[in-house]
């Protein structure tokens, strides 16, 4: 709602600024900041990550095990197992993640389990790495959404976010989070916001399919793999440009269009407020106004913390089966030859060299989001390129970030995400091979 800038209040004082500028800095800081670390480029949170993944691997090996087994118990516990068809299911994929989990820890069990690319891959790269990430960031959450630094961004970005991609100013900050973190730490702080009553249902759904993509530095991994490390640049603007213009078509099209605009548990909104006049003096009234009465700290990163665990323990087991499953899938079977052909018209229609081959690596990015580099590592430049981007863009997958959305409070079903991750596979391929072509 439009509302005049009345000039000083009672937000603007002393305490709220200072509670303002060093715990939002300090959550920019931890989240956004890139820092160098024995000679390795990362934002404080991902050097953190990686000094208990690697320094402690072991330690952190026994917590990804024990969170595994735990994730696939509690369900059992709280006798949520078989509240509904997804849940029978999703429990059964979890016992079986466990097991999984166990072999590759205890390194027991058969060959195919075993294998480098397989059980390891996904355990080491996957499971330590996104199940540390969860909570070590949700400790260092409350610093981004507690402190005014949510609505600060909101004021400045509503009108582009709202006219673009149709929600809030403030989910700016979930997009910023994925890219440079991750899409745990993106899906972590929408949930956050959705049950604060800041995001509608149908904002939430359109952010956590559509910002919640891998970060940047693992971009790196996907050009490294596709070869094509020296042309750093164009790779990441183009994946970022395409990524966020499909999210805008997307959210114009079924489901996500059809989502309601209600709020969690039927709560009433809050909305974002912003101003006529001087824009910053509106967005420091709006981000002073949130810092003057804060939860406390404590408690906040508590509840946080609480929080990350529960979503890791609910995806964790997930990524170790429907991952694994998917993988071998791709590797021994016909299964993603034939899904597709889906995308074969496509990929034709796009002019891209070897497009069956196209299509195929394109639909293989439904069980995971690197399966498509490691299918077209050896195709053209202009194939690999396109998907590469695909790889980013499509966003959702089984082997990590739909159990993930499935483990938050966000009401969305897999069949709609699977539709939109076809409309999103669809639209990067028709958008990025021309740009691929253009400038290969």
């Amino acid at each position: 709602m439009a509302k005049e800038y009345t000039g000083a209040t009672n937000y603007m004082n002393g305490t709220n600024l200072f509670r303002f500028l060093v715990f939002s800095g300090l959550g920019i800081f931890m989240f956004f900041i890139p820092i160098e670390v024995a000679g390795k480029s990362s934002i404080p949170l991902g050097h953190i990550v990686n000094f208990f993944a690697k320094d402690l691997h072991g330690p952190s090996s026994i917590y990804a095990v024990i969170i595994m087994i735990s994730g696939s118990i509690i369900p059992f516990i709280d006798k949520s197992w078989n509240k509904n068809t997804t849940n029978i299911i999703f429990s059964g994929f979890k016992i079986l993640g466990a097991v999984f989990g166990a072999m590759v820890f205890l390194n027991m069990g058969p060959d195919w389990v075993l294998a480098k690319n397989f059980g390891p891959y996904l355990y080491e790269v996957v499971g330590i790495k996104v199940g540390l990430i969860v909570p070590i960031g949700a400790v260092f959450l409350s610093f981004i959404v507690g402190y005014g630094l949510i609505e600060f961004i909101g004021v400045f970005l509503r009108p582009v976010m709202t006219r673009i991609w149709k929600t809030p100013g403030r989910s700016a900050i979930d997009a910023v989070a994925s890219f440079v973190g991750s899409y745990s730490i993106g899906l972590l702080i929408t949930n956050q916001v959705f049950k604060k009553n800041k995001y509608t249902i149908k904002e939430a759904c359109i952010i956590a399919t559509g910002f919640s993509t891998v970060s940047a530095t693992f971009m790196i991994v996907v050009a490294n793999t596709m070869g094509i490390m020296d042309m750093w640049n164009i790779f990441f603007w183009t994946t970022l440009i395409v990524t966020f213009a499909v999210t805008a078509l997307t959210v114009r099209m079924w489901p996500l269009k059809n989502k309601p605009d209600t709020y969690y548990n039927g709560g009433k909104g809050v909305p974002e407020e912003y101003g006529e006049g001087n824009l910053f003096r509106n967005a420091l009234e709006e981000g002073l106004k949130a810092a003057q009465n804060p939860a406390p700290l404590h408690i906040s990163v508590y509840n946080n913390l609480k929080d990350g665990v529960r979503i890791v323990m609910g995806f964790l087991p997930i990524v170790m089966s429907i991952g694994l499953l998917g993988l071998l899938l791709a590797e021994f079977t016909p299964v993603f030859d034939y899904f597709g052909y889906i995308f074969y018209p496509f990929t034709l229609l796009a002019r891209l060299p070897e497009p069956m081959l196209a299509a195929k690596a394109s639909s293989s990015g439904i069980a995971d989001m690197f399966l498509p580099c490691l299918i077209a590592q050896s195709a053209p430049l202009v194939t690999r390129f396109v998907i590469a981007v695909v790889s980013i863009s499509e966003i959702l997958f089984f082997s990590a970030i739909i159990p993930v959305i499935m483990a938050t409070d966000i009401p969305i079903t897999i069949t709609d995400m699977i539709i939109i991750w076809i409309e999103r596979t669809i639209f990067t391929i028709l958008i990025t091979a021309p740009i691929a072509h253009l400038i290969l």
